[in-house]
């Protein structure tokens, strides 16, 4: 989404959409919470991860677009690919969750409008008319089925919507930047059953499917 700089190096890596991890395993200091873990997921494809509390699911997650390179003493080991790039190579961190979008379990709106909301990552990456960050905005608002219930409150605060909105509002905020893979953790566990709902089916509809 551009919240963070990369000091590293940039490259020219594609990403692709599909993804492939080998004998992936993690480390906090001494604690191992993944353990060889190995998985192949195609291009275009809606999955799903699932195990009890404490499994390793978001910690897995958060492999794919580097997270876990923010906690201190937080060591990765085994190949992580997303096409053919390499992510743990010499890759531009902006660019690789540019591409691999994250949703996350709690509602985390920015404090600005709900328009700006959406049109933060955009306008990260350089686009600055007007008509074009209007355009970006319903799209990802309609994929995210909230167009029809945002469309007059585009200028309020964020922080006034309801939960459930909140939620949809980060789903097409992570929209808005076009990624090729979405990673969304957990993202309806606190909400009610219409909130549920909506959102699932938000991310049902969404381009690219999402991986839970």
């Amino acid at each position: 989404m551009g919240l963070f700089k990369s000091k590293q190096k940039k490259t020219d890596a594609i990403f692709g959409q599909s993804v492939s991890v080998r004998n992936a395993s993690l480390f906090y200091k001494e604690r191992q919470a993944l353990k060889e873990v190995s998985l192949e997921i195609p291009p275009c494809q809606i999955t799903a991860l699932i195990g009890p509390s404490g499994c390793g699911k978001s910690t897995l997650l958060k492999c794919l677009n580097r997270m876990n390179d923010l906690v201190p003493d937080c060591r990765v080991q085994g190949s992580f690919l997303i096409g053919d790039v390499d992510i743990y190579g010499q890759i531009d961190l902006c660019e690789l969750r540019k591409n691999v979008g994250m949703v996350f379990q709690k509602p985390n709106p920015f404090p600005m409008t709900v328009f700006d909301n959406v049109s933060y990552g955009p306008k990260t990456q350089g686009i600055r008319q007007s008509a074009k960050l209007k355009e970006i905005v319903e799209e990802s608002l309609r994929k995210a089925a909230m167009w029809e219930e945002l469309k007059d409150r585009l200028h309020t605060s964020a922080l006034a919507l309801s939960g459930g909105q909140q939620q949809r509002l980060c789903i097409a905020r992570a929209l808005a930047v076009k990624p090729k893979i979405l990673l969304m953790d957990e993202p309806t566990s606190a909400l009610d059953p219409i909130s549920t709902a909506k959102s699932r089916n938000s991310a049902a509809n969404c381009e690219p499917p999402p991986l839970w």
